[in-house]
């Protein structure tokens, strides 16, 4: 007799990962959020946009790319969730846009809903850092479709920002100072290039090299720095004009995004010092200075353009939050890219 179970669907394990992760969703919650019964779908109380005089909705949405093949190798999967919110809500946050609410998608070869209820775990605890809610989300099984210890994951967000308060390249003026915002590492992009790095070095993720102190498979997973509260804080304290996420094609590629067509950013390699992960795989790939600078965010996680009178006290904000951030560059005339010395 076919069933569904023979097909490879195990309904009772969707349903147990549902009741394993409700806790972890619980602490990724603001007041807005307004239970439904069904749970198809998530509520927010939209009365909460009437403090605004116009409120500019921001949509945005992504996944971890093969980052999530690093996770499935090494077995650990409670921090890819804080990478996808990393990479979902902090791109609402560059027009200034306060994240409200997530949701998240994961396909799986198999629902194992310890795992599952780990990843769903780090979602949530990643919209806790952003200050968002996790309104809700999906788990589907593929069988055939992906191996059983497979899975990809993607989410969508939604925020506000007041229209006369939206940040971009028109704000952005001559003279106007750049800041780098420290990464925690990676994040979420390159692992294409570090994978192929790997294979032809042949190391596994349990090797420990001396310059990053810990294996492999650690230091590649280690979580994306979420930005929103830091620059939602930022822009309150001091004159930011724009930022950058600093995301897939580095850093010139992602400030040229955030900059008018007239101007360009002088940035100064020399300003800081990339974490040593870089230097390890730019040593053991032979990759080219060009590479590195068009595939990883070097140590560089998200840029803040603020007007040159405000650099100092940008710098003691971002400090009492505990983020290390340093001056990258200044606004020059040009023809709107960012690019080095």
């Amino acid at each position: 007799m076919s069933t569904y179970e023979a097909a490879g669907v195990d309904i009772e394990a969707g349903d147990l990962a549902v009741t394993l992760m409700k806790d972890k969703v619980a602490r990724a919650r603001r007041p807005e959020v307004v239970d439904d019964a069904s749970g198809f779908a998530g509520l927010f109380d939209a009365s909460a946009l009437l403090r605004y005089r116009r409120p500019l909705l921001a949509s945005s949405t992504d996944g971890v790319g093969t980052k999530v093949m690093i996770a499935q190798r090494y077995g650990k999967h409670d921090t890819i969730g804080i990478d996808l919110v990393g990479m979902v809500l902090d791109d609402l946050v560059v027009c200034g846009a306060e994240p409200l609410f997530m949701t998240d998608y994961i396909a799986c070869g198999k629902v194992v809903p310890e795992r599952v209820a780990e990843i769903v775990g780090g979602v949530a605890e990643g919209c806790r850092l952003a200050g968002a809610a996790l309104v809700g989300g999906e788990t589907a099984e593929h069988p055939g479709a992906m191996g059983p210890d497979e899975y990809d994951v993607a989410g969508a967000g939604t925020g506000v920002v007041e229209a006369a308060d939206l940040l971009g390249p028109s704000r952005v003026r001559a003279g106007d100072v750049v800041l780098g915002l420290a990464s925690s590492g990676m994040h979420s992009n390159g692992y294409s290039l570090v994978r192929h790095v790997l294979r032809e070095a042949s190391l596994s993720l349990d090797t420990e090299l001396p310059e990053l102190g810990r294996p492999l498979g650690e230091e590649l997973l280690e979580p994306t720095r979420v930005y929103s509260l830091d620059c939602l804080e930022l822009a309150r304290a001091a004159e930011v004009h724009a930022y950058a996420h600093i995301t897939g094609g580095g850093i010139e590629n992602n400030l040229s995004r955030s900059l008018p067509a007239h101007l360009d950013a002088l940035l100064d390699r020399s300003s800081w010092t990339p974490p040593a992960v870089f230097g390890v795989l730019a040593g053991l790939g032979s990759i080219a200075q060009h590479d590195m600078d068009r595939t990883f965010n070097l140590g560089v996680g998200m840029a803040a353009v603020v007007a040159a009178d405000a650099a100092d006290e940008a710098l003691r904000v971002l400090a009492a939050r505990g983020l290390d951030a340093w001056v990258l560059g200044e606004v020059v005339p040009g023809e709107g890219r960012a690019r080095y010395r």
